[in-house]
């Protein structure tokens, strides 16, 4: 009772949920990207991020992935939310790709920055679920070699 307090409704706790969890991720990772020097590496450091979450005692997978499974396919509010984080998320990486590497057409820094997303999210799902480590270690090599 006392979250209806707080909330509206479920729909509006989730919301808030996912808002503090992407706010947190999205400051954190960035810092922790731009912080490494200038080129590739600044565009690994996102497995190098992930590996440290990974092996820290709150990790438990994706937060978006464990919402949208809970909520009704039709919560389009939720699931319009999670969304645009993976939005985001793939704009930022986005931003770190045409920063870090020269001589790529727009299109191709797009490309590339959803194969990367595509990669972390993989590495994010197994790591997890395997409970090891090595899904983000050959999702970052396999970057390298697409960098």
């Amino acid at each position: 009772a006392t979250l209806y307090n707080h909330f509206k409704s479920k729909e509006d706790l989730c919301v808030s949920y996912l808002k503090y969890m992407n706010s947190n991720f999205l400051s954190n990772i960035k810092a922790y990207c731009t912080s490494k020097p200038r080129g590739k590496s600044q565009i690994l450091a996102i497995f190098d991020f992930l590996k440290e979450f990974f092996v820290d005692k709150g990790f438990n997978g994706c937060w978006c992935i464990k919402t949208v499974a809970e909520i009704p396919r039709e919560n389009i509010l939720v699931r319009n939310e999670i969304q645009n984080q993976k939005k985001e998320f793939i704009r930022i990486i986005s931003k770190l790709v045409k920063a870090n590497i020269a001589s790529k057409t727009e299109l191709s820094y797009n490309s590339i920055a959803k194969q990367i997303y595509l990669l972390y999210e993989g590495a994010v799902g197994e790591s997890h679920l395997l409970q090891e480590e090595w899904p983000i270690t050959e999702a970052k090599r396999m970057c390298s070699k697409l960098i």
